[in-house]
């Protein structure tokens, strides 16, 4: 992992006779899961969630981007609107550590060697590596394992939609809603095979036919160094 994390650097920061400008930022907004627990909002944002975020301009309409973004997730019956969630009464708590890989597309041209204002909505995918805790049931309640081998590390898909716009020659300003589609459905705890490696019915509960989903709600604010785009190749 400590390599692929490397090449992933050296290719953003890799300046050659063609390089364009390059983003660096953070990222701040709020988290949401969307599972067998809890609300089942798709957008609604409920706990903490922050990172930071590197762009590689390759032209006008698409840029490299790299984020590596932390949030804690945390979901409650009680507050579900459905009832029969409200009368099991389970909630979790848990956090999620990943780096999100991939190709951002702009509607519009985005060219800081314009002139301002230069503004586009933009779609952002690629591929999502994440950490999370395994989680189990324990008297109602999905309950951090203790153990440290109880990692579950996993791939999603990003989904995610935007809108930005220059502030000034080298400040960009951006608002998105993103959606992860994980390969997991145990971040709330309702499927323990994943990590006991058997069945467990007495600890299984939910639709096992959807895997668990969470939505990164926020804004970025990236700085843009180097020279000024030359999209030419």
């Amino acid at each position: 992992m400590r390599y692929l994390i490397a090449f992933v650097l050296m290719a953003f920061f890799t300046v050659s006779s063609y390089s364009q400008q390059v983003e660096i930022g953070a990222f701040a907004g709020g988290a949401n899961f969307i599972g067998d627990v809890g609300k089942s909002n798709y957008i609604l944002p409920n706990s903490p969630v922050g990172g930071l975020v590197a762009k590689w301009n390759r032209s006008s309409r698409h840029a490299l981007r790299l984020s590596l973004l932390y949030a804690q997730i945390s979901a409650d019956d009680e507050k579900s609107d459905d009832t029969r969630r409200q009368q099991r009464g389970y909630s979790f708590d848990n956090t999620i550590a990943e780096a999100t890989l991939g190709l951002e597309f702009n509607f519009y041209d985005f060219d800081l060697s314009e002139p301002l204002p230069q503004k586009t909505p933009y779609l952002y995918t690629g591929i999502t590596y994440f950490k999370a805790d395994h989680l189990y049931l324990e008297n109602g309640r999905a309950n951090n394992l203790v153990n440290q081998d109880a990692a579950n590390w996993e791939f999603a898909i990003p989904m995610v939609m935007g809108y930005k716009e220059a502030v000034s020659e080298h400040i960009i300003g951006a608002i998105e809603i993103g959606a992860r589609y994980t390969f997991t459905d145990n971040i709330d705890g309702s499927w323990p095979e994943e990590y006991l490696g058997r069945r467990e019915p007495a600890a299984e509960f939910g639709n096992r036919n959807t895997n668990d989903w969470y939505v990164f709600t926020g804004i970025t604010f990236t700085f843009t160094f180097g020279r000024k785009p030359c999209y030419c190749f």
